[in-house]
């Protein structure tokens, strides 16, 4: 049986007063995928910068978690409320 794929938003840790930034991958291991980014081994837009994961969602084979990717990317409203809710408390 294949394992999970994830899809995965990560929120960078902007200084007070800074807009943070949102990022959106997929995996099939999001802790180790979060450590890399962070470690400066991700994507070249997640280099230099502090990330923490603040939204998954599990999916049973990678077209679909590709697909939810694709859409999440183009879903600027979701991502904002995301980070809004996750720097509000």
């Amino acid at each position: 049986m294949p394992s999970a794929t994830y899809v995965y938003v990560l929120l960078e840790e902007a200084p007070p007063g800074a807009r943070p930034r949102t990022y959106v991958g997929w995996t099939t291991d999001v802790g180790a995928r979060l450590a890399a980014h962070n470690g400066g081994t991700g994507a070249r837009f997640t280099k230099g910068r502090r990330w923490r994961v603040v939204h998954v969602e599990e999916f049973q084979t990678r077209p679909q978690a590709m697909s939810r990717e694709w859409h999440l990317k183009r879903d600027r409203a979701f991502r904002r409320k995301l980070a809004e809710t996750a720097t509000a408390g």
